[in-house]
This record gives C-alpha cells, structure tokens and sequence, in this order.
C-alpha cells in the first residue's frame, strides 16, 4: 500500500496567489523563490485554461532557474503540456491512479485529503508522492473550508509511507506546531505572498523545520 518518495519533499511548499497581472505575478514569485521553498505549487482558479497556460510556463521557467521543483494544480494536461515537476489533484480533479500513469514514476503527485482519511489511504495506493490534509486552521483562501484535525499528520506519517503536507491558515507562528505534528510540507500562500518582503517570510519558515523533528523512516 505504501511507496517511499523519490522527491525528499520536506520544506515550505509555496502555493501561488489568483493573480491576473502576469508582471506582479513573476514578480512575487521570483521574490518568494529567493526564500528557499522545497516545492511551489501554481494555481490560479480565475483565469481561463490559456492564461494560465502562459503564466504556468512563466512561473515554471523561474522554478527552473531556483532549482525548485513546480507542480501545477489541478491540470494533469497543464503539467505536461509545459513540462512541469508534477501535479496537485483536488476531489473533483480527476482519479490519481489515472494521473499517475500518465505522469509516469518521475513526477511528483500530491493529493488533496481534506480531513478525509480514507481519501489519504486511496491516495497512496494510487501513487502519490504527499498527501495534504486542512484546512488546518481558518483559511483567508478558502474561509469555509473544512477544517482537519492535527492528529491526521502524524497518523499519515506514520502509516502512509509518503510525504505529508498541511494547509490551510499557515503562518510561521503557527508552523512550528505543524511541523511538530508531523508535516514534511507547510502549503502556504498569504502569509508569504501577501507579505512586505516575501523572500524574508519564506526564508523564515526554515526555523521551523530546522527546530522540528527528525523525518521519520517511511515505512518500505
């Protein structure tokens, strides 16, 4: 059932804003990068399928030029189309197992838990490489959001063999107590992108993976 990841996905995972202008966009992105996320994910839920086809490719050459891997949210489509790292599948987003054979071994898979367990599980089985469960705390992004009980993290952690990622309300107050719980990744947008100096917000979440525990052996 499980499957150790190929990717070591441990880190701030940076999820980018519903912005329309592609200069501030690029902008954003290339300040955030300069803080050393482990993973950016590309989402825009505004935007018609040509657009962000444009601004995924922008996002993805800056990535390439960072050295940090992008998945694209959503569009097993999008992400192959401009080659990018992988993708992030939400529930109404497709059937991992169909997305795993598409992007193959080498691309990184993520899949949105919500505060379902049994979605986690299935997950796994189909592939993917992190599975992330939130919202963790209230959400500007998503204010209605179903919120996920910590205790998920560790569980997934221990049992589940991949990486595991928290979202939802994130700020680096409230990431040492994640991180302490069990999350590889820290999925955050506002607190960085929002922030006067967003190289400096994500250059900060380091601390709280740097005071964290230990990864733990992922079971074979």
């Amino acid at each position: 059932m499980t499957r150790r990841t190929e990717h070591g996905l441990r880190g701030l995972y940076l999820v980018t804003p519903d912005e329309a202008d592609d200069t501030r966009l690029v902008a954003q992105v290339e300040a955030a990068l300069r803080g050393g996320p482990a993973l950016l994910q590309y989402r825009n839920k505004l935007l018609p399928a040509e657009r962000r086809h444009t601004q995924a490719a922008a996002v993805l050459a800056l990535c390439r030029a960072a050295g940090v891997p992008l998945v694209v949210n959503d569009s097993v489509d999008l992400a192959l189309a401009i080659g990018a790292d992988g993708v992030h599948l939400g529930r109404d987003d497709g059937d991992p197992a169909a997305a795993r054979a598409r992007l193959g071994t080498g691309r990184i898979l993520g899949v949105s838990c919500y505060d379902e367990w049994a979605r986690a599980e299935a997950g796994a089985r189909a592939g993917a490489d992190y599975v992330a469960f939130g919202a963790m705390f209230a959400s500007p992004t998503k204010p209605a959001a179903v919120r996920a009980p910590l205790e998920l993290l560790g569980r997934a952690r221990r049992e589940l063999g991949v990486a595991v990622a928290a979202i939802g309300g994130i700020t680096v107050d409230n990431a040492p107590q994640l991180v302490a719980a069990g999350a590889d990744l820290l999925a955050v947008i506002s607190d960085v992108f929002a922030a006067a100096d967003p190289a400096a917000r994500a250059t900060a979440y380091g601390q709280a993976f740097r005071a964290g525990p230990v990864p733990a052996a992922r079971p074979q």
